[in-house]
């Protein structure tokens, strides 16, 4: 194994990037260590406005830029330069004879191609914007770190001086190893990015490989158990949610404070908040509460009410701006985040009072109907689907019942429907007045679902000392069809009087005569929510 272990001078440096943010600086300062700079195009010129004398990489190459600056680095003298190992007599041989010199630190990020997709940009754009030379440099100076280091974003700008200053000019091995490992990361997160775009171009939803990366936000204390490690990392297109918001205070989020709180914010995401005030507390990845109401706090106030037990130490999420009011009825009790697009002044403050207490705010809502990915692992693998984007406004609603529904109880089960989308299966939910008062979820059977779900609503009943349980009256909703009747007489015992359900069972008829006779409306959805 060839890898010598004392520092390395730098020289020259090589620099050729898209984002020039700090890029002046760092320039001046190798300048002032008596490096050599060779830059090509935007970047050079940049660096001869500031007054830094710079060779351009055709001068180096003895080529002109070509084909738009499509062809400029992919050169021997660039890439002898970036892979000679300098202490191989042969290659310092070679070197001299076709009058290549060393490259002894590559400075390159790549042409912001996940940006200019994120844009929207037409397919021309996108393909102009697929990075060539970066990659390829790149590569090589990372190959051969044990001379040459490789900085990728200028966030590793001032660790490198760092060390410059620490060592005389010289870069250490340790260092050039993890700049080396974090170039090869961008590289695989960059062709994974330019590898989905294309399958998503050409409507392949099963391309021969799969390629997913991300770039880092936070490392997290542990995963979900004190014995897991953790990190998160931001990947795939913009999409409002917990990857996007900036958190105001509060405690570090821990990895199931992430996982809650987007399963939180994905939920809340199906209320618009141009037609409603919603609110979503969400408790170990599952809605213990959900409502709509006519102001924030109101929503709050019911979906609480559904089971303020398991609210305690939950997520809460809401679709519009946190105001004062929903501040400070959200802070009576402990709660680990709160989520929403914005937030005003006046709620800042009072939120601010529990130290503890994240508050996050994402900049807007995910868009429900969006479509894109979503990944699981399993042992040796990954599963990856397209996301669940189905809404029920959007579904035609079959009445199969010889009642049909109220406009209330449409109303009711439309609300339900859209929780169920997003309560672990097999999912219950019992809801009246655009409120869940009883969820059932993740049971091995629908029956136990909506028994769990009507002892909930019994529960909450007692607690808030009403004469009878609030599925008296109220309308169920169920993520998949009922396998036979039993589960959907619970419901009715319950007092439901109204059903949704993807419908679909070989025992539909049974279920349906069941609802007929008791007098029950039922509607069919023929979407099915299964979330595992």
């Amino acid at each position: 194994m060839r890898m010598a272990s004392h520092p390395r001078r730098i020289a020259r440096a090589l620099l050729s990037v898209s984002d020039k943010a700090g890029l002046i600086d760092f320039a001046m300062a190798l300048a002032g260590y008596g490096v050599e700079l060779v830059s090509t195009g935007g970047t050079a010129k940049a660096l001869k406005d500031a007054g830094l004398r710079v060779i351009d990489v055709s001068e180096l190459t003895g080529s002109p830029e070509m084909m738009d600056g499509r062809v400029k680095t992919l050169h021997p003298k660039v890439h002898g330069g970036l892979l000679a190992i300098r202490s191989n007599k042969e290659h310092a041989a070679a070197m001299q004879a076709q009058g290549i010199k060393p490259i002894d630190l590559l400075v390159v990020n790549l042409y912001p191609f996940e940006g200019t997709v994120a844009k929207g940009a037409g397919y021309d754009d996108c393909v102009e914007n697929i990075d060539i030379g970066g990659p390829a440099m790149i590569r090589a100076a990372a190959k051969n770190h044990a001379d040459v280091a490789v900085v990728v974003e200028p966030t590793d700008y001032a660790k490198v001086l760092e060390e410059l200053a620490a060592h005389s000019g010289m870069t250490t091995l340790e260092l050039r190893q993890k700049l080396a490992a974090k170039a090869y990361a961008r590289t695989a997160a960059y062709d994974a990015a330019i590898s989905n775009w294309f399958a998503d171009q050409l409507n392949d939803d099963a391309p021969d490989y799969r390629a997913f990366g991300g770039k880092l936000i936070q490392p997290l204390r542990y995963g979900e158990n004190p014995h897991q490690s953790a990190a998160f990392y931001r990947a795939g297109g913009e999409r409002f949610g917990v990857a996007s918001a900036r958190q105001l205070q509060g405690k570090e989020l821990s990895y199931n404070n992430i996982n809650d709180t987007d399963a939180a914010y994905e939920c809340i995401a199906e209320f618009d908040p141009n037609r409603t005030a919603a609110c979503v507390i969400v408790k170990h990845a599952n809605p213990c509460g959900v409502a709509e109401g006519a102001s924030l706090v109101d929503a709050y106030k019911k979906a609480l009410a559904c089971d303020s037990t398991s609210a305690f130490g939950g997520i809460v999420a809401l679709n519009r701006k946190l105001d004062a009011e929903a501040a400070k009825a959200i802070t009576e009790i402990f709660t680990e985040v709160i989520i929403a697009p914005d937030a005003d002044e006046e709620a800042i403050k009072i939120v601010a009072a529990k130290k503890n207490l994240r508050l996050l705010l994402a900049g807007g809502l995910p868009d429900p109907r969006a479509s894109g990915l979503t990944v699981k692992s399993v042992a040796g693998g990954l599963l990856v689907q397209s996301r669940d984007n189905a809404v029920v406004d959007e579904m035609q609603l079959n009445t199969v019942t010889k009642r049909a529904p109220t406009e209330a109880e449409l109303a009711d089960m439309r609300f339900a429907f859209r929780v169920a989308k997003h309560v672990k299966s097999n999912t219950i939910i019992y809801a009246k007045a655009l409120a869940t008062v009883g969820i059932g979820a993740g049971q091995m059977s629908r029956v136990d679902s909506a028994r769990i779900a009507a002892r909930k609503a019994e529960d909450a009943a007692k607690e808030l000392k009403l004469a009878a349980p609030m599925t008296k009256g109220s309308v169920v909703a169920s993520d998949a069809f009922f396998p036979f009747a039993d589960g959907l007489l619970v419901a009715i015992e319950a007092g439901a009087t109204a059903v949704i359900q993807p419908g679909g069972s070989m025992r539909d008829n049974e279920v349906i005569e069941a609802a007929d006779k008791h007098g029950i409306a039922m509607v069919f959805t023929g979407t099915r929510h299964f979330r595992h």
